[in-house]
């Protein structure tokens, strides 16, 4: 996707880009010919980000942003449309949070997962809403789990606030439909890489199983028998903001190896 105005290029902007499905996310959209707004809460953490980007031929910023507050969100759209017309927003910034039976949770870890993984779809794509209903068109793209649609043990603020990603994806594509703007949803099963790692020990701590046993529940009920590589949701995600998904709108789109097909 290139295009502008006038040889601007048109701006993809990505949250939590400083590593795994986020910096995959902004290379594969800047192979694509976006400019690229790159966010995180340190914007010298997206060094090797906006290094990838550029050797991609694309152009790069990095940005700080705290997808929690709403003023943060607010100057990282204002920075990211002074780069271009932006036409993709890739809401990926979250967490992991906590991995313990609900009883033991405090309220403070609850309300930091949803504040980060929910709240922040909701602050990110608002910001941007009506520079896309304006210019007649774009892509919001979420960042949601397959946790959003079945369980996973010991998570349950995870699981509420990728589900209520899919619920928001869902309404704002209604929304928003009738101004072009299109609005979907990735759950990516579990993608190979530190992230995933921190979860397998968290999991095996929690049902008193080796790591090997954890990591193993995650693959044996995928039909390829494996992970998900940050690539492979990264691929999904500029499909998403091209034109040849211009009928695509209210997906949640599994990238899951099989292990959900709902």
């Amino acid at each position: 996707m290139t295009g502008g105005v006038a040889g601007v290029p048109t701006v993809a902007v990505v949250t939590g880009a400083n590593r795994g499905i986020g910096r995959a996310i902004a290379v594969a959209l800047a192979a694509d010919g976006f400019a690229i707004a790159a966010t995180a809460r340190d914007p010298a953490t997206l060094t090797d980000t906006v290094e990838e980007v550029e050797k991609a031929g694309a152009t790069a910023i990095a940005l700080a942003c705290d997808v929690r507050d709403e003023q943060s969100v607010a100057a990282m759209a204002a920075a990211a449309a002074a780069l271009g017309p932006v036409h993709t927003v890739v809401a990926n910034a979250g967490i992991a949070g906590p991995t313990a039976p609900l009883h033991e949770m405090s309220l403070e870890q609850w309300r930091d997962t949803l504040a980060v993984d929910l709240d922040g779809v909701f602050l990110t794509f608002r910001a941007f809403v009506p520079e896309l209903i304006a210019q007649g068109g774009g892509s919001l793209i979420a960042i949601s789990s397959m946790t959003g649609k079945r369980p996973l043990h010991g998570r349950t603020p995870y699981a509420a606030a990728k589900m209520g990603v899919i619920g928001l994806v869902r309404s704002l594509a209604v929304e928003l439909g009738p101004h072009g703007v299109r609005v979907n949803a990735i759950c990516p099963g579990a993608v190979a890489g530190p992230r995933i790692d921190d979860v397998i020990r968290a999991q095996a701590a929690a049902l008193g199983v080796t790591e090997d046993e954890a990591r193993a529940a995650f693959t044996r009920s995928s039909p390829l028998g494996r992970l998900v590589e940050a690539d492979e949701v990264a691929r999904t995600c500029a499909f998403l903001a091209s034109d040849a998904a211009d009928a695509i709108t209210g997906e949640d789109l599994n990238v899951t190896a099989g292990v959900v097909m709902y």
